[in-house]
């Protein structure tokens, strides 16, 4: 019950943002379009915790915080190595174990290193994630773990 509430609330908000009348009638409308869409997305038992992962919320912004920390500074050094020319640049590919529990949890790691410049998920497996790095020192920094153990946080 509390995911169709979340999806209530998420879709009330979206509409209201997008709307920006606030006329009765077109409130009603608004309330009528959401209780439409959350009575299908219930009759097709789309909400549940992976659809609508409310236990992730709490911590999401420290998280998106670093990751954008990530991207700003991959950004850069992709900037610096484009500029520097192909002898800076050592692609490869490499396999790193994926030690998420939940499918949401394995899809945001992957998510993660398609966000950071010079690094691409190819493959994502139960168990393993195929990636392919513009350096090696981009696949050594995955494994490191540093972005495993805060996906790990986050779930």
């Amino acid at each position: 019950m509390k995911h169709t509430f979340s999806i209530s609330a998420l879709l009330a908000i979206i509409w209201l943002a997008n709307s920006g009348h606030y006329s009765g009638l077109l409130l009603a409308f608004g309330a009528a379009s959401v209780a439409l869409v959350v009575w299908i997305c219930h009759r097709m038992d789309v909400v549940d915790h992976e659809s609508q992962p409310i236990h992730l919320t709490r911590h999401l912004p420290r998280y998106y915080a670093w990751l954008t920390i990530q991207i700003i500074a991959s950004n850069i050094d992709v900037v610096k190595r484009i500029w520097s020319g192909n002898s800076t640049i050592s692609p490869g590919m490499r396999r790193f174990p994926v030690n998420q529990k939940t499918d949401i949890g394995r899809v945001i790691y992957a998510n993660s290193i398609n966000l950071t410049p010079g690094t691409i998920a190819i493959e994502l497996t139960d168990n393993e994630v195929l990636v392919h790095g513009l350096t090696q020192s981009n696949l050594d920094d995955l494994d490191a773990g540093s972005m495993s153990c805060r996906v790990d946080k986050l779930e």
